[in-house]
């Protein structure tokens, strides 16, 4: 198989599992709290050098009740205190680890041990792992621009080219494929601009029922695919 470089995970799903159940839909996302762990650990077994994942939105964070965003906070807080653990996967595959998005809005404890996880990682070189949280590709792009305006006005000239952007893209490496669960076939403003080219792998499973079975479909997928840059 045609393994690649840089994978990405837009996960969906959540909520419709749980309403499905009569459930509240926190009980979705701690559901699918393993299956995020789980699609870590199956990366790393297939030895994809790059994997980015998704685990909240600028608009959900905003726009969700304070209750659902409470729980998301405890889970994501969950899942830090694992990955920071030193027997974790982390260590085992040695991964920097990078969290990414407006992280200022969040609850300082969390930044505070992102901030330590980086920093421990930082020394790890064999696989990278970018943690989306709160980010949407439409801030990511606002952020580019603004340092771009900053280097016009200090160089007195307005050139801007496309590796100047991308010099400037808090995830610089284009993304070779998008896993996206739940069925919907869009970008929902996620890495915009990596993803101009990446393949799009879309399944009707909602995130908590999403099985290594599904992630190996999605890798024979890309595999069969013959990627044309631009056409």
């Amino acid at each position: 198989m045609e393994i690649p470089k840089h994978i990405a995970l837009i996960p969906d799903g959540n909520r419709r599992w749980a309403r499905g159940r009569g459930l509240p839909p926190w009980h979705g996302h701690w559901k699918a709290e393993k299956v995020i762990d789980n699609f870590l650990n199956w990366c790393l077994e297939y030895n994809i050098h790059q994997i980015s994942i998704w685990i909240g939105s600028t608009e959900n964070l905003a726009e969700r009740p304070k209750r659902e965003v409470a729980e998301l906070y405890k889970l994501y807080m969950k899942l830090l205190e694992e990955w920071g653990s030193k027997k974790s996967v982390i260590d085992k595959y040695e991964v920097k680890v990078r969290f990414i998005g407006d992280l200022n809005k969040l609850p300082p404890k969390m930044v505070k041990l992102m901030g330590k996880i980086m920093q421990r990682t930082a020394k790890y070189q064999k696989k990278l792992l970018n943690i989306l949280v709160n980010y949407g590709g439409k801030f990511e792009l606002v952020e580019v621009f603004k340092k771009l305006a900053n280097q016009v006005i200090k160089a007195g000239k307005i050139e801007i080219r496309e590796r100047d952007i991308e010099n400037n893209l808090l995830v610089k490496t284009p993304v070779d494929l998008v896993v996206r669960t739940g069925g919907y076939n869009r970008l929902s403003n996620f890495m915009l601009w990596q993803s101009s080219y990446a393949e799009i792998y879309t399944t009707k499973t909602l995130l908590p029922d999403f099985n290594k079975e599904e992630f190996v479909k999605a890798l024979e997928w890309y595999s069969s695919i013959k990627r044309n840059f631009g056409a």
